[in-house]
């Protein structure tokens, strides 16, 4: 049927290397904007989208098989899935159902040191755009993205998410180089 549910990925899932969603195409959502929060139900700081009637960010989206919400909300478990069609440019012939997933307000608060940005997180998302967007996306995915005054803790060298990725030193320079145009400091990983 071709009123499929599709989801709308900003952050590790424009990386189609770290899931199995097939049919994914680049997309763009409105009234939203990106930020680095973390949630008590998770040890390290993730992305999420907030409302914002004057952002626009670069992302995926991709069908939902056979409808599968619960899968896809068991890999996004410390979101909600909030109604998002109206909201994303894509190129797609038909207008399917589109959900964005983000952390309900009041229930995420600022990364810190006890709850920082894993690096190896960031490289995954990254390498996802710069390989859907390029350079230029990637400079899109660090200028829309709010909350780089974050802790940001270097695991390349023992990767703490789960789904992490091989990086080529393209990619790896990429994401260094801007980190190093934002300010942003790197904590050592302990282990």
């Amino acid at each position: 049927m071709i009123g499929h549910s599709y989801f709308f990925g900003y952050g590790s899932l424009v990386n189609r290397a770290s899931h199995s969603f097939a049919g994914a195409v680049p997309a763009q959502l409105t009234g939203w904007r990106r930020i680095w929060r973390h949630t008590d139900l998770r040890p390290v700081a993730y992305l999420t989208v907030v409302p914002d009637a004057h952002a626009e960010i670069d992302g995926l989206i991709a069908p939902v098989p056979d409808a599968d919400w619960p899968a896809l909300d068991a890999r996004e478990a410390a979101y909600i899935r909030a109604p998002a069609a109206h909201q994303v440019r894509h190129p797609l012939p038909h207008r399917p159902e589109i959900a964005v997933y983000t952390i309900p307000d009041g229930l995420h608060a600022s990364p810190s040191q006890a709850h920082p940005i894993l690096l190896s997180y960031l490289d995954v998302v990254v390498q996802g755009y710069f390989r859907e967007f390029g350079t230029a996306g990637v400079q899109r995915f660090f200028d829309t993205t709010h909350g780089w005054d974050a802790s940001l803790l270097d695991d390349r060298n023992s990767p703490r998410y789960p789904r992490h990725q091989s990086l080529t030193d393209e990619e790896r320079e990429l994401t260094d180089r801007h980190l190093d145009r934002l300010g942003v400091s790197l904590l050592t990983s302990d282990r």
